[in-house]
């Protein structure tokens, strides 16, 4: 597998324009070297336990606990009739020391915290520990546990992920690997996300032989504490906690307005309305899309007066309120 290419420079150098519009991974080692966190985490895994105990503002967080069995691999049951893990709530202090417990215990089951927020959980975290994001604002979110591995998934929007504690490793692959990546049920999935079938760590080149076609594209790197990796919107990421202790910190952000809807609602509607189709209307069904939307530009509701063009119009906030409300209309007949 190809490493990711790496880059260099001060985070304010890091945090351009071009560098969180780009189409393409990057490194870069240390960016976040010099937050508090990070520093604890290089000291020792206690002092890094002890800085994220004295951020917590008291709210339990939500976790997934997989059987030592599971081998730290979070996805479906042997039936594919439910999951490999179960939920649970508990406070952040307890999570850390059952997790300083089992540190040293090889059979000790999976234990991720996944996706918390930073701002509701640590609300003193990102006055010391921060990246210079300027007019965007992203989602900052908390990552933490012992050994685990987290199946490719891709999220829509752009994510650089900082490694505060621990090692990690991230296997990427560009979005065209879609079909070689054996990926699962898009409306029942471990964590929201669909995920790649194949298992890393055990490929079966029966099952799944596309997937040695996605390894010919992926791109891997392992980050110690204070790396950070840029992860483009819809690039699909393995993820593996290596270390008995790992902590991320993750920003994510969209180049679209808030107020415009995941794309994956439309290939939810296609699926109910167009998918089973007979091929030829499946067909002109593809060209009214390019038409209307992948091939668009101002010529395409040029010859209706702007103030008749409706849904054709440039997309505001009331105009996609006016969409949705056109739709829910249209579904809930």
């Amino acid at each position: 597998m190809t490493p990711i290419r790496e880059l260099h420079g001060t985070p304010e150098e890091a945090m351009t324009d071009e560098r969180l519009r780009d189409t393409r991974p990057w490194v870069q080692r240390g960016l976040v070297a010099h937050w508090p966190m990070v520093q604890a985490a290089r000291r020792s895994t206690a002092d890094a336990m002890a800085y994220l105990k004295g951020a917590w503002a008291g709210e339990p967080v939500g976790m997934l606990l997989a059987p030592p069995q599971a081998h730290g691999r979070f996805f479906y049951n042997d039936a594919f009739t439910g999951m490999n893990f179960k939920r649970e709530k508990a406070p952040l202090d307890v999570v850390l020391d059952a997790l300083a417990r089992m540190a040293d215990d090889p059979q000790a089951p999976a234990l991720y915290v996944g996706s918390t927020t930073v701002d509701t959980c640590l609300p003193r975290f990102r006055a010391a520990n921060d990246l210079p994001f300027g007019d965007r604002d992203p989602l900052v979110s908390l990552w933490f546990g012992n050994r685990s591995r987290i199946a490719a998934h891709f999220d829509l929007p752009d994510n650089l992920a900082c490694v505060a504690a621990g090692r990690r490793r991230f296997t990427l692959f560009p979005p065209e690997q879609l079909a070689n990546l054996y990926v699962g049920p898009l409306d029942v999935t471990p964590a929201g996300q669909s995920i790649s079938l194949v298992d890393f760590a055990n490929p079966d080149p029966e099952r799944f032989p596309r997937f040695a076609e996605a390894l010919k594209h992926a791109q891997v790197v392992e980050l110690e504490p204070g790396d950070a990796v840029f992860v483009p919107s819809m690039w699909w990421h393995h993820v593996e906690s290596l270390t008995p202790f790992n902590v991320l910190i993750n920003y994510w952000w969209r180049q679209s307005p808030d107020w415009m809807d995941s794309p994956i609602g439309a290939l939810m509607a296609a699926l109910l309305t167009m998918r089973d189709l007979p091929p030829a209307q499946r067909e002109i069904w593809r060209g009214v899309f390019d038409h209307y939307v992948f091939r668009a530009d101002d010529t395409t509701a040029a010859h209706i007066p702007p103030q008749a063009r409706s849904a054709l119009a440039p997309l505001t906030e009331s105009g996609a309120r006016h969409l949705r409300q056109a739709l829910l209309q249209r579904f809930n007949r």
